[in-house]
Order: structure tokens, then C-alpha cells, then sequence
């Protein structure tokens, strides 16, 4: 590879840290010049069940454009982003000019890029201010509204949702294999999967989720007989959901419909979760339930077995007395609260693997 033009070289190694589900990087990039690049995108559809529509990796791009744009800002350069419009909808490529622009100062969410992360284990119990929620709003603009899911009450009834998304998750063939892979065992960090020590469960809970994750024959037994679910569910979802300072539910003044109005979601997705990094706030989405829902309104096939339909159906009832009216338009889902930084994470790819078209 040829050597990579400075600054461009320090605005890519910062802006792949941006997020993605999985830690799946659904980007590479190509650069043409010391100041424009073409970021190739695509999604996981075809072996990913939480990516069928292409959406989660099109929120993805979006973290990494705009991840990009505040790398770009400590060099006084502005971004300006056109996406292809003659490229797939798998596979959507966007230009980037880095422009000389003397009104650009240092972004104050540069510190943060590479410190934020996800939180999966218990967090403070602590309300929000009014100061830390007003930022976080902030962040998302005026084209989106934060709701806010606070107090024991309403922890208990968002644990609840997430306890049985998580049957659904644990239970769904389709996601046997995709959880298989993602998983890096006996890992602290991890360049392109998940380490297991990052997943919010005890010693004991992964010694076993290993062992029964050899097959999904072993994995189907332990459901069936065994409630092999159960005290994952209640390790990474609901105890979580209850020790945390509120679940959040980024709305969008209307519902996305294209690519461009979840690349948008995408970038005040990064912003909202940048800026809780900045105020100490551990964070974790909560995104599947958004997901499996949007497959139910969209018709989209997403399993052959009946009982996870059921399960599927189920949620988006539970997900609708939630947000109501808001459901369509709800582009993001998680949890906050105070925490210190996990001691396990997932990593990225170094530069020279995603410096490469796809």
C-alpha cells in the first residue's frame, strides 16, 4: 500500500474508530488524493439477520462520516460528503473533499473518538441533570428529539423489553451463526469481533455460553430443557436495564425512508454518543428491538420458524405501548448512565487493512 498523505493519514486512523454493529467495519476506504477519498460502504445483509434491510450499516456509515468530519476539523478541514447515487444500495460509496476552511476550529468531541465505547455491565443508578440531558439533546440537533426513560418505573418496564428482546436474540437460528462468529473467546480486546469479556457476563456464565455455542444442536437442547437462556438474559439485558440512569430513544422528525436519511441518523447517532463519553456516561445501545419490529411492518422474511415470529410479534407489541406513536420514527435506542470505562473493548482494524476497496 502506497503511503497515506499527511493529515489524511491521522484523519483515517481517527475516524476508524467510529462504531459499528458487531464491530463489523462495513467500510474500506480509497484515497484518490492528499485531500479527497471514496469511502466504500456496504451492509452484512446477506449473513447478518440484525442487518437484512441494510440499515444498521447505513446508521454505521453515517458514525463514520461524521467521526470523520471531527478527525478532519483538528486540521482545519471541512468535510463535504456526496454520496453515489449510481452505486447499490449494498454497496453505496461516498466521496469525501477534505476543503481548507479557516472558520473550522478543533471539534470539542475530538478527545472522545477513541475513548467512547460500550458499557455492558451495571451502571449508576444516578439521574441524569437537566445540564446532561440538555447536552445530549444538543448533540442530536433539531431534526431529532431525545425521549428519556427514567426512574425505576420505567428502567423496570424498558429491563423487561430487553429481557425478552433477548429471548428472541438467544433463541433465533438465524442469529445462531452471527453470534457464533462475532464472538473472540478468552480476549480483553478484539480488532474485528466482539472479546468475550466485553459481553457483561461472569466467569462461570462464559465458560459455559462457550461450550454451548460449539453447535447449535448444543444450543438448542440447553433452551429447550434446560432454560439455557435465562441467566444470560438476565446477565446482559436485564439487570443491566434496571442499573443504569435511563434508557434514551433517539426520534426522527419523520420516519427514514432512503439511505441518506440513515446516514443522517447515523451521524447524530455518533454525536449524541460522543458527547456522553464527554460527561462520563457509559452507554450501550439497544437497537434489536427497533429492528425486528421495523422487519414485522416492512414484511421482510427474517425466520422459518413460527415460534420466533411469535416472539417477534410479541416485542413489537411490548416496543409499541413503549414509544406509541414514536415507533416509526425512533431511529436509535440505549441506556446511559455513570460508569467507569470498560476494562474489556473491541478494537479496530489497523489502517492498512481498510485502506483497500471493498
Amino acid at each position: 500500500m502506497q503511503p497515506i498523505p499527511h493529515p489524511l493519514a491521522d484523519i483515517l486512523e481517527l475516524a476508524r474508530w467510529a462504531p459499528s454493529g458487531d464491530n463489523t467495519q462495513p467500510w474500506r476506504f480509497e484515497v484518490v488524493d492528499a485531500h479527497r477519498l471514496i469511502v466504500h460502504g456496504f451492509d452484512t445483509r446477506e449473513h447478518v439477520v440484525y442487518d437484512l434491510d441494510g440499515h444498521p450499516s447505513q446508521i454505521a456509515h453515517g458514525a463514520l462520516l461524521e467521526t470523520l468530519a471531527i478527525a478532519a476539523s483538528a486540521h482545519g478541514l471541512r468535510a463535504d460528503v456526496t454520496r453515489h447515487s449510481n452505486t447499490p444500495d449494498t454497496h453505496p460509496d461516498y466521496e469525501v473533499a477534505l476543503v481548507p476552511d479557516t472558520t473550522c476550529t478543533p471539534d470539542l468531541l475530538l478527545p472522545f473518538v477513541r475513548q467512547r465505547s460500550v458499557q455492558r455491565r451495571l451502571m449508576r443508578t444516578t439521574p441524569l441533570t437537566a445540564t446532561e440531558k440538555q447536552a445530549l439533546q444538543d448533540a442530536v440537533g433539531k431534526l431529532y428529539t431525545v425521549r428519556w426513560f427514567e426512574g425505576g418505573a420505567q428502567r423496570w418496564r424498558l429491563a423487561r423489553l430487553m429481557f425478552n428482546n433477548a429471548r428472541l436474540r438467544l433463541t433465533l437460528p438465524e442469529a445462531y451463526p452471527v453470534h457464533r462468529d462475532i464472538i473472540e473467546w478468552n480476549a480483553r480486546f478484539s480488532e474485528d469481533k466482539v472479546p468475550d469479556q466485553a459481553l457483561g457476563l461472569d466467569a462461570m456464565t462464559l465458560k459455559l455460553m462457550r461450550w454451548v455455542m460449539g453447535s447449535w444442536q448444543r444450543v438448542s437442547f440447553f433452551n429447550t430443557y434446560l432454560a439455557g437462556h435465562l441467566i444470560p438474559r438476565v446477565e446482559m439485558d436485564f439487570l443491566p436495564g434496571l442499573f443504569c440512569a435511563a434508557h434514551f430513544a433517539i426520534v426522527a422528525q419523520r420516519a427514514p425512508r432512503t439511505i441518506d436519511d440513515y446516514v443522517a441518523s447515523g451521524r447524530a447517532v455518533q454525536r449524541f454518543w460522543l458527547t456522553a463519553a464527554s460527561l462520563g456516561l457509559g452507554f450501550q445501545p439497544e437497537l434489536t428491538p427497533l429492528i425486528f419490529t421495523r422487519y414485522l411492518r416492512s414484511g421482510i422474511a427474517f425466520t422459518g420458524h413460527a415460534s420466533s415470529r411469535s416472539l417477534a410479534q410479541d416485542l413489537s407489541v411490548q416496543l409499541g405501548t413503549v414509544l406509541g406513536e414514536d415507533v416509526p420514527q425512533a431511529v436509535f435506542m440505549g441506556r446511559l448512565g455513570h460508569a467507569p470505562l470498560p476494562s474489556a473493548r473491541s478494537l479496530r482494524l489497523p489502517l492498512e487493512k481498510l485502506a483497500s476497496p471493498h
